[in-house]
């Protein structure tokens, strides 16, 4: 499972510290420009904090050049709330034609349709309780094994949550504690590490 970070940092050393793959993921609440267009990126919308919708569309046309390696860019979305963000997502598919969208799932998708033929990928958002549900293992499943969709997982910010989206097959995640900390980064490169240890003081 890559890294997407947003950030200003060296992504090869983040990449190190880590242990796997990273590339960047660019928000209008940061403004960080893409540094390698070579590596993965991807585009959120910061509706997490505050959606600036003319934010948002100012960054879309800044990186437009370079979508050869973009993974994908978030659909604006309502946070923690599906049925909402179903019906935010009909406003902006048109507008998003030509990039690879991503929906963002919510707490209460496991009772709403994903609209699977005009996406490329599923961004897993929501409450933390409803992220580690068996909801949300279910659609990852069903994006993986049916769809063949990206998975990108929000908000991985410690060992244990990395490890259990990676098992489930999620292809990237992102964190504001990975994308800024470099001993937040070494615990997820040493979890197996620190799984042993533990075990053999069991």
């Amino acid at each position: 499972m890559i890294a997407l970070l947003d950030n200003g940092q060296d992504l090869e050393t983040c990449a190190g510290e880590i242990g796997t793959e990273v590339g960047q993921l660019l928000t209008p609440l940061t403004r960080y420009r893409l540094r390698d267009p070579e590596k993965p990126w991807a585009i959120d919308n910061g509706a997490f904090s505050k959606f600036d919708r003319n934010a948002f569309l100012a960054l879309l046309k800044r990186e437009s050049k370079d979508k050869r390696n973009c993974k994908f860019v978030c659909a604006p979305d309502v946070v923690a709330s599906a049925a909402r963000t179903l019906e935010v997502y009909e406003l902006w598919k048109f507008a998003l034609q030509g990039w690879p969208v991503a929906f963002v799932v919510q707490d209460g998708q496991e009772n709403l349709p994903i609209p699977w033929k005009t996406i490329e990928a599923i961004f897993v958002g929501g409450t933390t309780s409803w992220k580690e549900s068996a909801h949300v293992e279910r659609i990852i499943r069903t994006a993986k094994d049916h769809f063949g969709k990206w998975v990108h997982v929000g908000r991985v910010n410690t060992p244990d949550r990395y490890e259990h989206f990676e098992r489930l097959g999620a292809d990237s995640c992102d964190g504001s504690g990975l994308a800024r900390y470099t001993h937040m980064r070494q615990a997820i490169a040493n979890r197996n590490a620190q799984e042993k240890l533990f075990a053999e003081h069991v």
